[in-house]
């Protein structure tokens, strides 16, 4: 088998494994949701192709490992029956992780799963300069790690402060983990947008609903990466409301980074080199 068919099989999310002969399979997982029945049918897998093992990724993949080459169309037929598909590698949108988001988490701002379905229908698989991963997660605690990635969504709160009924407590600004909050008492109750999380801790602590949800939406961070020389990403854009919206700009962003990226290059690399108020300047014109 030449060297192509290799880049390929890798491609299909077939990798070839330290000793010969042997592939470690990756499974195509969105959000870390994985049905009960799904789980059984990758337990089966592993046992009957594999070495009955299976790996976690660390961006919730799954992996089966042990596989010999002869299996590998099999291993991805037995799986198909029961909706597992087989994964992506290479120059691709790689696996959308999300947490549990507002359906289950308490502290969850928005339905980051949900999301993550949408992002995969839309992007996964398709090509780019290099590999490019969206995360989605829930709140400000970030237990997705947004900034991490290429594009990160992350659940959203802008508090807004009303006059009436205001009794100055003070409670929004000791509930505010960054002091963004400032209560001059019988006067007014200052925000500083720029110290902002969007965690929404002032609004719960709010007794009398004066301090409210403004703005609950997604905020978008781009240009993150890991790995070997680690990038955080940066805000982008004003608060979005709306999936929709999310979806349009993602599109909008791996646009930029097909037009302007150079082959073998990360997106990080490509903002850090066309400067990020391009990136902005082409999202805002994107239909």
């Amino acid at each position: 088998m030449g060297e192509t068919d290799w880049r390929e099989l890798k491609k299909g999310g077939m990798m070839r494994q330290r000793e010969a002969g042997l592939f470690s399979v990756r499974l195509h997982v969105v959000g870390g949701q994985v049905s009960a029945g799904q789980l059984a049918a990758i337990h089966e897998a592993a046992s009957r192709f594999g070495r009955g093992e299976v790996h976690l990724t660390t961006r919730q993949g799954v992996e089966i490992p042990f596989v010999p080459l002869e299996s590998l169309s099999a291993v991805k037929e037995f799986l198909a029956a029961s909706g597992v598909g087989v994964g992506t590698c290479g120059p691709t949108v790689r696996t959308i992780t999300a947490c549990q988001g507002c359906t289950v988490c308490p502290s969850g701002l928005i339905d980051a799963p949900a999301l993550a379905r949408d992002l995969d229908c839309a992007f996964y698989g398709r090509p780019v300069p290099h590999k490019f991963k969206f995360a989605v997660t829930g709140c400000a605690n970030n237990c997705i790690k947004v900034e991490e990635n290429d594009l990160g969504i992350k659940g959203w709160v802008e508090p807004g402060w009303r006059r009436d009924d205001c009794t100055y407590c003070g409670l929004c600004a000791a509930a505010c983990p960054t002091g963004a909050i400032r209560v001059e008492e019988g006067v007014a109750v200052h925000l500083d947008a720029s110290a902002c999380i969007g965690c929404g801790d002032c609004t719960d602590a709010c007794p009398t609903g004066t301090m409210a949800v403004a703005v609950r939406g997604y905020r978008l961070f781009a240009g993150g990466k890991f790995g070997r020389i680690p990038r955080l990403g940066v805000p982008i854009l004003p608060v979005l409301r709306d999936p929709a919206e999310v979806v349009r700009v993602a599109a909008a962003v791996l646009d930029f980074f097909r037009a302007r990226g150079r082959p073998g290059e990360r997106f990080a690399d490509t903002v850090a080199r066309t400067g990020v108020e391009a990136l902005v300047a082409h999202v805002g014109e994107a239909p």
